[in-house]
C-alpha cells in the first residue's frame, strides 16, 4: 500500500483549502475529521479526482501516513488542540511532526513543545495568514519549532506558500512558540489597522457627510498612495458600491457593528 505525504487533521474551510493547496503541489494527502459527514462531504466533492485519502479515525490515519510522519492540525485553538494532541500522541512514533496551523496563544505552543519533546515527537507552531483564499491559493506561513523540523517541512512549505519576486513568503521564525508570537504581533497591526479604517469610514460619512460612491472614490485615491497602498484599503473601498441582492440597499449599511 502506497502512503501519503501529508496528513491534515480539521475540514472546515483552512483546513479543507491548505489540504487541496499540498495535494496541488504534489504532495498525495490524507485527511481526517471527526465527523465522518464532513470528510464524505470532502471526499466526493472537493477532493474528486484527487491523490487524497480519508480515513475515519485516527489508527487509520496515521497507518496511511508515510514516516516521519508529516501531520497538520487545523482545529479550533486552545482545548481541541491539547485533545487531538493527547489522542494522537500514543498512535506516533519518534521523529513524527505536528504541526498546529491555527492561531494559538503562544505559550500554549511553548508548553506543548515541551511535552512532546520526551516522546521524540517535534512540534510546529505556524501563524497562516491570508484567509480562506490565501490557505488555497498561497499563505504567508511562520512556523517555529526546532530547525531541523522546519527543514524537513521546507519543501511542502516552498511550495504551497504565497510567492512574491519569486520567493516563497515562509521562513523559519525560531523555536517553540516563536512561530505563533509572530501571528500574534501580525493581528495585532492589522487588527489596529482594521480600527484605523473602521474611524477614517466614520468621520467621513457621520462628520463629512459622505455618501457611499464618494466614500468609494475617497478610499480608492487613497490606495494609488505609496502610504496607504494595502490590501485593507483596497477592499475598503471595493465594498461601497456593493448591493445586497435581497435588501437592494447598500451592504455596508447591513454590517452588523459587532465582532465575534
Amino acid at each position: 500500500m502506497k502512503l501519503q505525504s501529508f496528513g491534515v487533521i480539521g475540514l472546515a474551510v483552512m483546513g479543507e483549502n491548505i489540504a487541496l493547496n499540498v495535494e496541488r503541489n504534489g504532495f498525495p494527502i490524507a485527511v481526517y475529521n471527526r465527523s465522518r459527514e464532513k470528510t464524505d462531504a470532502f471526499m466526493v466533492n472537493r477532493a474528486q479526482g484527487r491523490n487524497a485519502r480519508a480515513a475515519f479515525t485516527l489508527e487509520e490515519f496515521v497507518s496511511v501516513l508515510e514516516c516521519p510522519r508529516k501531520i497538520l492540525v487545523m482545529v479550533q485553538a486552545g482545548k481541541p488542540v491539547d485533545a487531538v494532541i493527547a489522542q494522537l500522541k500514543p498512535l506516533l512514533s519518534k521523529g513524527d511532526i505536528i504541526i498546529d496551523g491555527g492561531n494559538s496563544w503562544f505559550e500554549d505552543t511553548e508548553r506543548r513543545t515541551q511535552e512532546l519533546e520526551p516522546s521524540g515527537l517535534c512540534y510546529i507552531g505556524m501563524g497562516v495568514s491570508g484567509g480562506e483564499e490565501g490557505a488555497l491559493n498561497g499563505p504567508s506561513l511562520m512556523p517555529g519549532g526546532t530547525e531541523s523540523s522546519y527543514q524537513y517541512l521546507s519543501p511542502i512549505f516552498n511550495k504551497i506558500a504565497a510567492q512574491v519576486d519569486d520567493s516563497p513568503c515562509v521562513t523559519y521564525i525560531g523555536p517553540g512558540g516563536s512561530g505563533h508570537y509572530v501571528k500574534m504581533v501580525h493581528n495585532g497591526i492589522e487588527y489596529g489597522d482594521m480600527q484605523l479604517i473602521a474611524e477614517a469610514y466614520d468621520l467621513l460619512k457621520n462628520v463629512g457627510g459622505l455618501d457611499n460612491q464618494q466614500l468609494h472614490e475617497v478610499f480608492a485615491e487613497w490606495n494609488t498612495t505609496d502610504e496607504l497602498n494595502s490590501f485593507l484599503v483596497e477592499i475598503t473601498a471595493n465594498i461601497f458600491p456593493c448591493i445586497d441582492p435581497d435588501t437592494k440597499k447598500p451592504l455596508v449599511e447591513l454590517i452588523v457593528d459587532a465582532a465575534g
